[in-house]
């Protein structure tokens, strides 16, 4: 379950959830899984959704998904991944620039869990480690005692995301694995972080220490699409893009570095998910 900031509490693509309960629960839906979920499939799906032939499908989307177009920059789309990775106009995305104020990297359903001293997380189900969301146990290590933001971004979200703050960024670091669905439903019966592709880097942030960024891919999410490798950032500043799909990004805080909103924390306790946009402050520096 969902819910906004001002408390309303919403249920979104019922539909999806249906065709996946069906793809996650049963036995002939896990056998074609084994199929969906391989990097090569998601390469070819990706590789239509940028072609000239997929552009027909932008308009029963748009339809399907009730998505409010006066939002995005409406023109130039020579396929479905070109609207998929449509800009959002500026003045509807307005980014918080106070230096204290942790901003949400994207527009998403946000969760918000401490770092325990084991690094074992319970997300609707499914249980993972950070150090295996990142390969590293020594940077795992760092994190004992801080915070784990998770920013689930569903197919109707707006699929490009910011910098939280002013720093200087290192490479990008890709794991490659399977590509499940980031939806709920998938969590029940795999542990997605663990499994699916994803690329993270260290943001030496001006006021939130160093900070680990994680994007994980999803079913039919073959691409990760970031900007930069070795870069000095500015807060707000469009970090990268998700292809065709659903997809998830992962922030890691310190110790001591930051305090979640009180609301993103309540709403987790009590099991929702919390709407969020790209830009909002969504918490404080210590």
């Amino acid at each position: 379950m969902i819910k906004t900031r001002t408390g309303e509490v919403i249920k979104t693509n019922e539909g999806q959830n249906r065709l996946l309960e069906r793809l996650y629960e049963t036995a002939d839906g896990r056998r074609l899984l084994r199929i969906l979920t391989k990097p090569f499939v998601s390469k070819i799906v990706g590789d239509y959704m940028s072609s000239v032939f997929s552009k027909p499908l932008i308009k029963p989307f748009i339809r399907k998904n009730r998505i409010d177009t006066s939002q995005y920059v409406m023109s130039g789309f020579r396929s479905y991944n070109d609207f998929f990775t449509r800009k959002v106009k500026p003045e509807k995305r307005p980014i918080d620039y106070d230096a204290r104020h942790l901003i949400s990297p994207c527009d998403s359903k946000v969760s918000v869990y401490p770092v325990d001293e084991k690094s074992i997380f319970r997300i609707k189900g499914s249980m993972y480690r950070v150090s295996d969301l990142l390969h590293n146990k020594f940077l795992a290590r760092r994190y004992i005692g801080g915070w784990c933001m998770i920013f689930r971004l569903e197919v109707d979200d707006y699929h490009r995301y910011c910098y939280i703050d002013d720093g200087i960024k290192t490479g990008n670091t890709f794991i490659r694995g399977e590509l499940h669905t980031v939806n709920p439903i998938a969590l029940k019966r795999y542990n997605i972080y663990k499994r699916n592709s994803r690329e993270y880097t260290i943001l030496h942030t001006d006021s939130f220490g160093d900070v680990v960024q994680v994007e994980v891919g999803a079913m039919m999410v073959g691409r990760i699409k970031n900007h930069h490798t070795e870069y000095l950032f500015r807060k707000g500043e469009e970090k990268g893009m998700f292809l065709f799909g659903g997809s998830t990004i992962v922030l890691l805080f310190e110790e001591g570095r930051v305090r979640p909103d009180k609301d993103l924390l309540m709403n987790t306790e009590e099991g929702y998910e919390t709407v969020v946009k790209y830009g909002e402050r969504i918490g404080k520096a210590l």
